[in-house]
């Protein structure tokens, strides 16, 4: 069992990417939490490539956040569907389960940019 938070947080983080319909990943948070976290990336407090998605190893339990920019032409619960599943397989491979998912769509890519 993987319990290290930052390796967990990369697996689970190229799983959602990998996943059908998923174009980006945000951090999970406010708009004034985002811009305190790349404030703090900015100026060298935090580093710039700490994980998007939030992620708490307890046990062989982990909660994960995420906020994902999805396709159009995806519909959305479909795509968290397959996000969760995404994400539970990738917990299961480390040795662990989902003890909670919170998924957000942050954003959905317009037609023009497909």
């Amino acid at each position: 069992m993987n319990t290290d938070r930052g390796d967990v947080a990369r697996r689970i983080e190229e799983a959602i990417l990998r996943t059908q319909g998923v174009r980006s990943l945000y951090r999970p948070g406010s708009l004034i939490t985002n811009l305190v976290g790349a404030s703090a990336a900015a100026v060298g407090i935090v580093s710039p490539t700490e994980p998007l998605v939030a992620v708490t190893v307890a046990g062989e339990g982990a909660t994960v956040d995420g906020a994902l920019g999805i396709d159009y032409t995806s519909p959305a619960i479909d795509t968290l569907r397959l996000v969760r599943s995404s994400i539970g397989d990738a917990l299961a491979d480390l040795g662990l389960t989902a003890t909670r998912i919170g998924l957000t769509i942050a954003y959905v890519h317009p037609r023009e940019t497909s």
